[in-house]
């Protein structure tokens, strides 16, 4: 979840105009980057073997 604070700041650093695709697309990266500092935070997160495992399962 993103905080008013974070969206104005991201509204605030776009040029005067700009698209709301362009918005939504930053929101979103912001947002999944969040979301990884809390995962890693809280130790959510893959070893790189466990994504090895992970990933060669994707194409058995």
């Amino acid at each position: 979840m993103i905080t008013k604070t974070k969206l104005k700041e991201q509204i605030e650093s776009f040029p005067e105009q700009f698209s709301i695709d362009d918005l939504i697309e930053r929101l979103i990266l912001v947002e999944k980057i969040e979301n990884g500092k809390k995962q890693s935070e809280t130790d959510e997160i893959l070893t790189e073997s466990e994504l090895d495992n992970e990933m060669h399962k994707w194409f058995e």
